[in-house]
């Protein structure tokens, strides 16, 4: 392995990662890497970059050739719900899930920093696997609650399910390694369950579903997290129900939501669950997002946002933070915003 490319100051680390990894690795797992020049002129760099590739590599050398470097990630859903199918018990639910995240969080962060995919690719793959993360784990628990509480139906009989609402970074599908992921529960109707000894409201097996989701996904492990769920950008936030139906969620945002609402809406999108529901529940908010006229009232409120943001970063000392301090990320993705919430309504292209 050449390492004579790196800095020096990390040469003697990334020498000490190699002779662990190969007083670990089998035979044939040292010889995947020599047949696969790519990936072994690449991995040099790749684990200089990156602690977390290399510690897990190194744990476990078999990551390497069970993970596809050298091809663009694919078929997420698929893939996990297939290793998924067979499982009975939460506890090695949420055990699988933080494996399948880690070898695809692997294969990302080697493609990137190898310089294989683009920022584009690196962004939509993040977002794609955390979408197949929520969907995934949310069909096994609807399919186990059913079993305990029955099947929620509108008045019709009609069964219903959750839908999974993605803000920010995974409603605009440019996630990134550490993000957060801000979510929204919804449901179509009110109704009962059917098919159980006892009915149950949807209300009270949507929030059960919702907090099942929530702590499969978001609960420290000997494995580590899923994704830190982030639920405040609700309607009424951490005071409100944890999952509204669409009736109460059109209400809440024509007479109560306030002006930052509509800025967190902008990029929501229907992430997992009945996805058409969802999106037909987001036209139904657009009035509220995007007003069909020049909203100058918008413009005071816009205002006082970007002043609160502004002293809550001096107050922290973040004048200099890339991503939030004056001239960064977050002050570019506002801007941007802005003119969205402004023009969106006239301008929907």
């Amino acid at each position: 392995m050449n390492i004579s490319k790196l800095p020096p100051l990390l040469q003697p680390e990334v020498s000490q990662l190699w002779q662990d990894f190969q007083a670990k690795a089998s035979p044939e797992e040292q010889a995947y890497l020599t047949q696969h020049p790519p990936i072994f002129e690449s991995l040099p760099k790749v684990w200089a970059c990156s602690p977390f590739v290399a510690k897990h590599c190194v744990q476990s050398p078999a990551l390497i050739h069970q993970t596809d470097l050298l091809n663009v990630p694919s078929h997420y859903l698929q893939s996990l719900t297939h290793e998924l199918q067979t499982l009975k018990e939460e506890a090695d639910l949420m055990r699988d899930l933080r494996l399948f995240r880690r070898r695809e969080m692997i294969r990302i962060a080697w493609r990137d920093l190898a310089g294989w995919a683009s920022l584009e690719e690196s962004l939509k793959s993040l977002s794609d696997l955390a979408d197949a993360m929520i969907e995934a784990p949310l069909t096994w628990l609807y399919q186990r609650l059913i079993t305990q509480f029955g099947t929620p139906v509108d008045v019709n009989g009609i069964a219903q399910q959750l839908i999974v609402l993605g803000l920010g970074k995974l409603g605009g599908q440019e996630l990134n390694f550490s993000s957060d992921i801000d979510l929204i529960f919804a449901y179509p109707e009110s109704g009962e369950t059917k098919g159980a000894r006892r009915s149950r409201s949807n209300q009270e097996f949507f929030t059960r579903l919702g907090q099942q989701l929530i702590q499969v996904l978001n609960n420290l492990t000997a494995e580590g997290f899923v994704f830190r769920v982030d639920m405040r950008l609700r309607p009424f936030g951490d005071s409100g129900p944890l999952v509204m139906n669409f009736a109460g969620m059109e209400e809440y945002y024509e007479a109560q939501a306030r002006d930052w609402e509509r800025y967190a809406l902008v990029k929501a999108r229907a992430v997992a669950g009945d996805k058409a529901a969802g999106e037909s529940l987001l036209e139904n908010l657009r009035p509220f997002v995007y007003r069909r006229y020049l909203d100058f009232n918008a413009f005071e409120a816009l205002r006082k946002m970007k002043n609160m943001i502004d002293q809550e970063t001096s107050r922290k000392g973040l004048n200099n933070n890339i991503k939030l301090g004056p001239g960064g990320i977050r002050e570019v993705e506002f801007t941007c915003q802005v003119f969205q919430l402004i023009r969106g309504g006239q301008q929907p292209a």
